[in-house]
């Protein structure tokens, strides 16, 4: 469990990412505070959302009703005391795809995978964001073919990212209802977590892993 003042300093960037419009933001809010969650991402961007709301994101995010819920809990945690050094927290990972077609592979990761655009850069665009839920992809594009010919022969299993699921089979569901085409269906690994793979059309794997139960 992280420190009150790390805790602190993840609800002032979530607000200031709310306040700046950044969409994957959006999707964490309606998904847990309720009086968000029959807006759009557009309508959870344009409501007013201030600290104490940010505090109660990320309460709810650790599994605590309110903000003064965890601060009370941390509180009474047997925790071991924090460094007097100044020290940085890794708030989240955005793998970064490289692509040959960036529409094509934003389609692909819309109307198939069910996510949605963060962003689109360039005139024709060259950079984009997809995410879905509190997963992010940056998606770059470069000239020719992503991978060797020859490089799914020798690295046939080789992922470009990891996305983490609460429960991987409800969306191995959903895009195997949908005909998504799986480079590894569903299965439950040697260590214990259940993970499926989807390959994207310039061959990256994505592997969505989840708690095994």
């Amino acid at each position: 469990m992280p420190t009150i003042e790390n805790l602190r300093k993840q609800a002032k960037l979530y607000r200031r990412w709310h306040r700046e419009g950044y969409f994957p933001v959006a999707a964490q809010i309606s998904r847990f505070l309720v009086r968000y969650r029959d807006l759009s991402d557009r309508e959870v961007l344009d409501a007013d959302f201030k600290l104490s709301d940010a505090q109660e994101l990320v309460a709810k995010k650790h599994g605590f009703k309110n903000w003064p819920t965890l601060k009370k809990g941390i509180e009474t945690m047997a925790i071991s005391p924090p460094s007097k050094a100044s020290a940085s927290t890794i708030m989240a990972a955005e793998p970064q795809l490289f692509v040959s077609d960036i529409e094509f592979a934003c389609r692909f990761y819309t109307e198939r995978l069910g996510f949605k655009i963060g962003f689109s850069y360039g005139e024709p665009p060259f950079y984009a964001q997809v995410y879905r839920d509190g997963g992010r992809l940056n998606l770059r594009k470069v000239g020719g073919p992503v991978f060797n010919s020859d490089f799914r022969t020798r690295e046939r299993d080789a992922l470009s990212a990891t996305l983490t699921l609460d429960d991987a089979k409800p969306l191995f569901l959903e895009f195997q209802k949908a005909n998504v085409a799986f480079h590894q269906t569903l299965k439950t690994e040697p260590w214990g977590a259940r993970t499926f793979i989807v390959q994207d059309p310039d061959g990256n794997l994505i592997c969505f892993a989840g708690s095994a139960g």
